[in-house]
C-alpha cells in the first residue's frame, strides 16, 4: 500500500545495527524541542519515542494544547509501547518473552526519575518538519500533511550514551519511523496522525506483536491553574471508552470545569496486518495494589495491559465502561492493537493511531460525559479514520471501483477533499479601523478528488473586542463572519459578485511581491484593544463524492491586530496622548493580577524616548520607543498574545504600569515627555492613575 512502508528502511540514511551485535547509544541529540502547531493542536514530538513534555516546558512550549493559544493542555506525557515473544524460526513455539519496550511509564513503574525510556536515537536522528503548503519554509513535495514531524530510533541499546543502564530494559530489537501528520483545514485541525513503521532488525522472529499508545492525560486550563501546583492538578480526570470508533479518551471531570469543556483521544485507525479490534485499559497513578487498576511493573505485566488485561485472566470487555472510569481521578491508559504475528527478520508492520482533540457539545453540565457531549469527539475521529482510510472510502481494505483516484493500483492513504486555497491576507492598521486585502490565488484550486476547480467565494471573520481576555480561549470559535462575497449565476450562496471587494488595479506593498486583488474595510474599531482578522476561501461542494462545501483554514492566514495612530511623520508638534486617561484601576482590558495592567502612549514619533516623571520630578520609568518595539514585551501581551503575533500601529506604545525599580505605580498624576530621536523636538504631558 502507498504510504504505508513507504521503502523507509531500505533508503534510510542513518544505520542502525542488528541487535546482539555493537549497540547504538543514546546521545546528546535527544529532541523535544518540535510541536505541531500548522492545525489547532499543539502536540509535543520527540525523537525517542515519546509526545508531549511532562510540562518541563511548559508555558513557553505546548505538550498537547488545543486549541492553540488557549492554555488548555491534555497530555502530561506518553508513549509507544512495543511487545513480542520472540523465537528462532517461523514454524516453532515463541522460546523468549515476552519483552515489552516502553517510550514512556507511569513513573512509578521505573526509577525514581520516571521515565521508561528504552528508546535511543543516533546521532543524526533529530525531528525534522517537511509541509506540503508551498509556501512553507518547510515544502517539500513529499509531504503527506500540510506540517508532518518525523524521525527514527531503536530499542537495541540496553545503556544510555553515558553509560546508564536503561533499567530493566530487554530490547525486542526493532526500529521505528515515526511519522506525525496535521492538517490546518476547519474540518481536520483537531487531531494529530500518528504513524509508526516498525521493522525488526534483529535475528530472530517476533511473534504475538502488540503495538500501543500509553497516555498519561491531563485536561486542565493553565491559565487557571498551573501544572506545578502539585499533584492536585492532575487527579481531575474522567475516562471512557467508543469501541465503535477504537478511541480511549478522556475529560475534565471535576477541575476547571466550564474552562476546559475538552476531549482528548487516542484512536487507533488501522495497520498493515489487519486485527479485528482495539484494546482499552487504564489503571491508576502509582498504584501498586489495586487488582484492577495497578500500574504495570514488569514486562508480563505491561505485555498483559497491551493485550487489554485490566487484571490477570480478566480481558476489558470493550463497550462495557466501569462507571468508575468516569470519576475524577489520576489516571493513564493504553490503546494498543495486535496480536500481529511472524514478524521475520528484516520485515516490518505499520501501525497508525491518531490523537483527537474535541470540545463538548451541548448545555449538560461540564464535568459528565454524556453521548450528547461526545458528538464533536466522535465526528472528530471520524475525520481522523477518514484521513487514513484515504481512497479506500469503505475502509474494507481493497480498491473498489471508483476509488483508485491517481490509477496507481494501490491504496493511497491519507487524502482529504481539499477546500481552495487559503487567501493570502495582508491588514494595514488604522485609527479606530483597518483595512483588510486578500490575493485571488484560491480561485485557481483544483479539488484533487474531484479534479475540478470548484472555487465559489470568500468570507471575512473577526473577532469580538476583548475576546483575547476569557480564560477559555478558542480562537477558531471566537471568529464571527462580517461579510461574504460568492459567485453569480449558481444556485449557491447569496450570488453577490466581487464587485464591492475587487480593486480596480490590484494592490502591491513594499517588500511583498503579492498582488492584493481585493480590499474590505472594518470601521469602529477600539484602539489599543487586539482583534483577529482572517479572510477564508470556499467551495461549491461535491454532490458526486458527497462532500459538502469546504472551507480553507480560519487560521492559515489570520492576522491579529491593535489598531491605533500611525507614527507622526508630519505634524512634528502634534500633542502626544495617554489613554485611557484617567486611568482607573482595573480597567476593562486588564487581567486578575498587577502585572497584567497597560496603559498606551499615542501619536509617537518614529523613533522617540519616553520618560516619565513624579510631581517632583523623579524619573519613574524610561521607555525607547520606534516601531519593532512598541510594548508588546509586557506581561499583558506575554498572557493574552502569547504567540507575538500581533501587529501594531507603530504610533502607539504600551506600559504595563511597572516603574524601572520594578514597583507597580502608585495612584497619583504624573508627567511625562516624548523625544523624537530624529528631530530633538520635545513633547510634553501628563496622565492620573487612580487605583
Amino acid at each position: 500500500m502507498k504510504n504505508n512502508l513507504f521503502n523507509i528502511f531500505v533508503a534510510l540514511a542513518i544505520t542502525f545495527s542488528a541487535y546482539g551485535q555493537e549497540k547504538v547509544y543514546k546521545t546528546h541529540t535527544d529532541d523535544n524541542s518540535k510541536y505541531t502547531n500548522e492545525g489547532n493542536v499543539g502536540l509535543t514530538i520527540t525523537n525517542f519515542g515519546t509526545y508531549g513534555h511532562g510540562f518541563s516546558l511548559w508555558p513557553d512550549q505546548p505538550s498537547c494544547e488545543f486549541p492553540l493559544g488557549s492554555g488548555i493542555e491534555h497530555i502530561f506525557d506518553g508513549g509507544l509501547w512495543i511487545g513480542a515473544y520472540k523465537k528462532n524460526s517461523e514454524t516453532v513455539p515463541p522460546s523468549l518473552g515476552p519483552y515489552v519496550t516502553t517510550g514512556a511509564v507511569d513513573a512509578s513503574s521505573i526509577t525514581t526519575r520516571g521515565g521508561g525510556f528504552e528508546f535511543t536515537n543516533d546521532a543524526e536522528s533529530v525531528v525534522r518538519e517537511r509541509s506540503s503548503l508551498i509556501d512553507s519554509r518547510f515544502y517539500n513535495p513529499n509531504s503527506v500533511s500540510h506540517q508532518d514531524l518525523y524521525s527514527v530510533f531503536t530499542d537495541t541499546s540496553t545503556v544510555y550514551e553515558n553509560g546508564e543502564q536503561i533499567t530493566d530494559h530487554n530490547p525486542i530489537g526493532v526500529v521505528v519511523r515515526h511519522e506525525a501528520y496535521t492538517w490546518n483545514y476547519p474540518f481536520a485541525n483537531f487531531f494529530v496522525i500518528m504513524n509508526y513503521w516498525i521493522k525488526n532488525v534483529s535475528d530472530q522472529y517476533l511473534d504475538s506483536v502488540y503495538v500501543g499508545l500509553w497516555t498519561d492525560t491531563v485536561v486542565r486550563n493553565t491559565n487557571i491553574t498551573s501544572p506545578r501546583t502539585g499533584s492536585s492538578f492532575f487527579n481531575k480526570g474522567g475516562n471512557g471508552f467508543k469501541d465503535s470508533l477504537n478511541i480511549g479518551y478522556e475529560f475534565d471531570a471535576a477541575g476547571d470545569v466550564g474552562f476546559t469543556d475538552s476531549y482528548v483521544g487516542v484512536q487507533y485507525l488501522g495497520s498493515s496486518q489487519q486485527v479485528d479490534s482495539a484494546h482499552y485499559v487504564s489503571w491508576q497513578y502509582k498504584n501498586t495494589d489495586d487488582p484492577k487498576y495497578f500500574a504495570p511493573q514488569n514486562d508480563q505485566q505491561r505485555y498483559n495491559k497491551l493485550r487489554g488485561f485490566f487484571t490477570e485472566g480478566y480481558t476489558y470487555n470493550n463497550g462495557t465502561i466501569p462507571s468508575e472510569l468516569k470519576a475524577a481521578s489520576n489516571r493513564s491508559f493504553m490503546v494498543s492493537a495486535g496480536p500481529f504475528k511472524n514478524i521475520s527478520p528484516g520485515d516490518s508492520v505499520n501501525v497508525v493511531f491518531a490523537i483527537v482533540l474535541a470540545k463538548k457539545f451541548g448545555y449538560d453540565d461540564p464535568s459528565l460525559d454524556t453521548e450528547v457531549q461526545k458528538s464533536n469527539l466522535y465526528s472528530n475521529a471520524s475525520w481522523a479514520l477518514r484521513a487514513y482510510n484515504g481512497e479506500d472510502k469503505n475502509a474494507n481494505g481493497v480498491l473498489d471501483p471508483g476509488e483508485d483516484l491517481d490509477s496507481d493500483g494501490e491504496i493511497t492513504r491519507y487524502i482529504l477533499p481539499t477546500p481552495p486555497t487559503s487567501p493570502k491576507t495582508r491588514v494595514v492598521i488604522k485609527s479606530n479601523s483597518a483595512e483588510i486585502y486578500w490575493d485571488g490565488a484560491a480561485e485557481n484550486s483544483v479539488d484533487p478528488i474531484s479534479g475540478k476547480k470548484d472555487f465559489e467565494g470568500y468570507r471575512l471573520y473577526r473577532t469580538n473586542t476583548g475576546f483575547d481576555l476569557t480564560e477559555a480561549q478558542d480562537l477558531t470559535g471566537s471568529l464571527v463572519k462580517i461579510a461574504e462575497f460568492d459567485s453569480v449565476g449558481n444556485d449557491i450562496g447569496l450570488n453577490t459578485g466581487f464587485d464591492y471587494v475587487k480593486l480596480e488595479e490590484p494592490a502591491k506593498f513594499d517588500g511583498d511581491d503579492t498582488e492584493y486583488k481585493y480590499r474590505f474595510d472594518v470601521d469602529n474599531l477600539l484602539n489599543g484593544w487586539q482583534y483577529v482578522f482572517t479572510v477564508t476561501a470556499f467551495d461549491e461542494g461535491d454532490e458526486e463524492n458527497k462532500v459538502e462545501t469546504l472551507e480553507s483554514s480560519l487560521l492559515a492566514n489570520s492576522k491579529k491586530i491593535l489598531p491605533g495612530t500611525e507614527v507622526n511623520k508630519v505634524n512634528t508638534q502634534a500633542k502626544v496622548g495617554v489613554y485611557p486617561n484617567p486611568y482607573y484601576g482595573e480597567a476593562y482590558w486588564d487581567g486578575s493580577s498587577e502585572r497584567l495592567r497597560k496603559i498606551y502612549f499615542n501619536n509617537l514619533p518614529a523613533r522617540c524616548e519616553i520618560m516619565i516623571y513624579t510631581l517632583a520630578g523623579d524619573v519613574v520609568k524610561k521607555i525607547y520607543h520606534d516601531q519593532e518595539s512598541n510594548g508588546a514585551d509586557i506581561r499583558w501581551f506575554e498572557t493574552y498574545s502569547s504567540d507575538g503575533a500581533q501587529q501594531m500601529s507603530g504610533g502607539e506604545h504600551a506600559w504595563d504600569l511597572v516603574t524601572d525599580s520594578d514597583q507597580a505605580i502608585a495612584t497619583g498624576l504624573y508627567l511625562f515627555t516624548v523625544k523624537d530621536l530624529d528631530s530633538d523636538d520635545i513633547r510634553r504631558g501628563k496622565f492620573l492613575i487612580i487605583k
